[in-house]
């Protein structure tokens, strides 16, 4: 089950819809997984706040930013900020 729940990405996106729950859904469990995979680490509850601003900013940037090429600009996989906020948490292996 998600941490970070639907209602908490409309927030984030200011959405007052119903019509992309579903997307929003998947959004966000693509974000968790790719958050979980950057970190190392299965994702626990209660997330620290650090990690879960890093979930909804970049489940929020996927929602907007639906596909990989725009014209007039140069789009990131993963907005700025996001490692930033999860590197503290990342579990380094040497």
């Amino acid at each position: 089950m998600p941490s970070v729940t639907v209602p908490e990405l409309k927030a984030q996106l200011n959405l007052d819809h119903d019509l992309d729950d579903a997307l929003l859904s998947h959004q966000i469990e693509a974000a968790e997984a790719h958050v979980a995979s950057f970190i190392g680490s299965p994702l626990t509850d209660p997330l620290p706040a650090a990690i879960r601003q890093a979930v909804l900013m970049l489940a929020a940037y996927w929602y907007e930013t639906r596909e990989t090429a725009q014209a007039g600009g140069a789009p990131y996989a993963v907005p700025f900020g996001v490692h930033d906020l999860l590197q503290p948490h990342r579990v380094w292996v040497v």
